[in-house]
């Protein structure tokens, strides 16, 4: 009897509780309940979350930096799971996708961050125990946690940060609040919001923490002081948090990202020595490897070169690594790239090219680097071949994008660099008298017989071993078996081989994996590449790869070399345009201005017609006059003496500046003299002292102004069409200024088209037949024509300094013209 009295005590007690208000349940039985009840199944959905995501997890190494935390254990500091960068997609199911239908108990669809935020909530509206305006239920902190970081993962920032300052406030005295906040340091720097998230993390800091606590603050600080730009700080955080994390998974993700950095910063031996700290704590073979290659890319030719060399290649040939020969290879190519042995690098990357496919990335690089060294040689088919094979077989897709771009660069670039080297070498052989003539293609012939008979004497050797078995039975050939014979693709006793079309299907597939797309030639590794692009370059330089019978005949030759001068003309017109095009391609796409410069000065030299010379001495000034006015200053002399007159020699004269500083107050003495001087009609005293001020202050705010007179100072001197040419200048340079507007406002009186009215002594305007001279003596200006002069006179005069000198800030910030780049 009172066993059942005592039950059913019991359960009128758990009755009443369930329906009290938060301020009258019990902290026993509430804390109970949480804690082995909705709380549990919202740990449990959030864990189930961070377990899918670590087996879909995959380093990305070619991104700027990797991640500190993955998702295969819980996160340092909390028995809730890992937080970081979960925002990021990963190569398995989305983060925070639906469950399979009736997962957990939810309705189908529903994502598993969905179902932890609810069952947190449900936690905290059911077991909350209020008293005195505190929570009493110390469970209810995890359940603000949980609700928080699912917040956090799904994007919902805002809403976590509420959910944490709702905690803070509810929970101010409890031990375990540095915890909060940490993710809402988190939180915060998720919505990019730094400046809070790094007052938060410091102050943190700088207070007595518990150590898993510590390590968790370090982790985040670190990779949101990296995320912010601080590349500095976040080295000295990164090297904080490798000291005071234990575990070697952590320590050695924290070492690579700290050398990653390392690295950008140009800091090539610490960042080997955080390379090769990632190496010796790795527990995945891939990251093992990953650390060799970044350890590779740090050595340059004052580091020990030759024994790091020895040491890949002894380790390339171990055990597992020998499967990762191609990377290996690669990483030695860098090396030797880096040690200034360029024929050493090339070899290593075709090594690299003939292994195994362990990394298709890794072979995309390495076709990089061979058509990079073809580019630095200046045989563009080549490298654009190459690029193209890169292109093709990449797998980061924001490297694979530049390089498709830079791909597209190049060929343009290839056909105006074998044009202008076809159209050379027709005009340097129309410019030989016959004898050199004979002597020259005679040498070629020479050359083209020891050639054909290298080919023939392969051709022959390749015919006697033809038959025999030089196949490749290595491990690394997608033929080899354990029985030395043709690896079975498909199910046994089947037939022969390529009978089976679903083998030969996926021995394909295979072969493509490994090799890429080839075409079927003999040595097709590299031969027939080589092959095809030399063809290639002999047809953009016009030479027939068909053997001609007349080909060993200097006639051959010599009859095909123009002689009229109007096909001569138009070579070296094509040419010289195509030399404009490669300067301009130089500089604009791939930034080699010292290259593009030499390319546009050997044109000048060439002497061509004077559209393609004025454009070529503009691009020489234009790129130069900032960074490196020594290089533009032979193209500014030639401007300014040769084309005067023009608007490049204008531009010469007066580039466009966009950072006017304030006016000086030398350069507004010195404006009202020069206006005073041309005023009273003193000209050339007024021009020269306008030059003068240009020299002295070129970026004063008085600028436009100074322009302007000189023109209407030309207009007075050297006549309507120079003051037409420094107007068009003027309203290009300072199209936002009130300069540009009156220089555009000139420029339309100045071209419109009035015609010559003839008048009497009185000033009546005569018609035509009523005596008219054919060429009168002189001509009356029309009343039109005065309106006209004097509506130039009123501009000119409203160049007063009362009304004109602009010496505020207010006025320069109208000066807004961009720079030619």
């Amino acid at each position: 009897m009172r066993k059942t009295v005592s039950y059913i005590f019991l359960a009128s007690v758990l009755l009443a509780c369930a329906a009290k208000k938060p301020e009258k349940r019990s902290r026993f039985l509430s804390g109970f309940r949480t804690e082995y009840n909705t709380l549990f199944n919202a740990k449990d959905a959030l864990n189930t979350e961070f377990t899918e995501r670590s087996n879909a997890h995959k380093d990305n190494f070619y991104a700027p930096y990797i991640n500190i935390l993955t998702y295969e254990e819980q996160p340092v500091g909390s028995d809730i799971g890992q937080s970081a960068a979960f925002a990021e997609s990963s190569a398995g199911r989305k983060p925070g996708s639906a469950l399979p239908a009736n997962a957990a108990g939810e309705a189908k669809g529903a994502t598993i961050l969905e179902i932890a935020e609810a069952k947190a909530l449900k936690t905290i509206d059911k077991y909350s125990v209020i008293r005195d305006g505190q929570e009493k239920n110390d469970k209810i902190f995890d359940a603000y946690i949980t609700l928080a970081q699912a917040r956090i993962y799904m994007g919902k920032n805002l809403q976590a940060l509420d959910a944490l300052s709702t905690l803070m406030v509810k929970m101010r005295e409890d031990k375990r609040l540095p915890l909060a906040k940490i993710y809402q340091g988190l939180a915060y720097a998720k919505m990019d919001d730094h400046f809070k998230a790094h007052e938060i993390f410091a102050g943190l800091k700088n207070s007595d923490l518990k150590k898993d606590y510590r390590k968790l603050l370090s982790i985040y600080y670190a990779e949101s002081l990296l995320e912010a730009g601080k590349k500095e700080a976040a080295v000295a955080e990164l090297s904080s948090a490798f000291e005071v994390n234990s575990n070697r998974k952590l320590k050695s993700r924290i070492a690579y990202l700290r050398g990653q950095v390392l690295a950008e910063l140009g800091k090539s031996a610490l960042a080997r020595e955080s390379f090769e700290s990632a190496y010796k704590y790795a527990n995945d073979f891939e990251f093992e490897v990953k650390s060799q290659v970044e350890i590779a890319k740090t050595y340059n030719s004052k580091d020990d070169y030759s024994g790091a060399r020895k040491y890949l290649e002894g380790i390339s040939k171990k055990g597992t690594y020998a499967s990762r020969k191609n990377e290996f290879y690669y990483a030695l190519g860098l090396m030797a790239a880096n040690a200034g042995k360029k024929a050493e690098a090339q070899d290593y990357f075709r090594k690299s090219l003939a292994e195994k496919v362990s990394d298709p990335q890794i072979r995309g690089l390495s076709y990089y680097e061979i058509g990079r060294g073809y580019l630095n040689d200046n045989e563009y088919i080549a490298a654009g071949a190459y690029y193209d094979s890169a292109v093709s077989v990449m797998t980061y897709e924001p490297t694979r994008v530049l390089l498709q771009e830079q791909t597209n660069n190049i060929k343009k670039l290839a056909r105006n660099y074998y044009l202008v080297r076809k159209n050379d070498s027709m005009l340097a052989l129309a410019a030989m008298n016959d004898a050199d003539r004979i002597t020259y293609f005679s040498k070629y012939i020479d050359d083209l017989k020891a050639k054909e008979d290298a080919m023939e004497r392969e051709r022959v050797r390749a015919e006697r071993t033809k038959g025999f078995d030089t196949g490749d039975y290595s491990s690394n050939s997608v033929f080899a078996s354990g029985n030395g014979s043709f690896e079975n693709f498909g199910a046994a006793g089947k037939g022969f081989y390529f009978a089976n079309t679903g083998a030969v299907s996926r021995g394909s597939s295979e072969f493509k994996n490994i090799w890429g797309t080839r075409s079927l030639a003999d040595n097709w590794r590299y031969s027939a590449k080589m092959s095809s692009l030399e063809d290639e370059k002999n047809e953009a330089l016009g030479l027939t790869s068909v053997a001609d019978p007349r080909r060993f005949e200097t006639s051959f030759y010599i009859e095909k070399i123009p002689r009229d001068q109007a096909s001569l003309t138009k070579l070296k017109f094509a040419r010289d345009t195509a030399s404009l095009g490669m300067g301009i391609m130089y500089d604009d796409y791939f930034s080699n201005t010292p290259l593009a410069t030499k390319t546009l000065y050997d044109l000048v030299d060439k002497k061509p017609e004077e559209k393609i010379m004025l454009q070529a001495l503009y691009e020489i000034f234009s790129m130069n006059y900032e960074d490196n006015p020594a290089a533009s200053e032979r193209a500014k002399q030639i401007l300014l003496t040769d084309y005067p007159y023009t608007s490049y020699a204008e531009f010469a004269r007066n580039p466009r500046n966009s950072n006017f500083l304030k006016s000086n107050p030398e350069a507004e003495n010195a404006y009202q003299t020069s206006f005073a001087l041309y005023q009273g009609e003193q000209f050339d005293a007024s021009r020269q002292l306008v030059e003068e001020s240009l020299a002295r202050f070129p970026k004063d705010a008085l600028v436009p102004k100074f322009s302007l007179l000189n023109a209407m100072i030309a207009g007075k001197t050297s006549g309507k069409e120079v003051m037409i040419l420094q107007l068009e200048q003027i309203a290009l340079n300072y199209e936002n200024s009130a300069e540009g507007e009156k220089a555009r406002e000139m420029l339309k009186w100045l071209k419109s088209d009035l015609k010559m009215q003839m008048t009497d002594e009185k000033g009546n305007v005569l018609k035509a037949g009523n005596n008219v001279p054919a060429t009168p003596k002189a001509a009356v200006p029309t009343q039109e024509e005065v309106q006209k002069n004097h509506l130039l006179e009123q501009k000119q005069l409203q160049m007063e300094m009362g009304n004109e000198v602009m010496s505020t800030e207010a006025q320069q910030k109208k000066q807004n013209v961009p720079v030619r780049k």
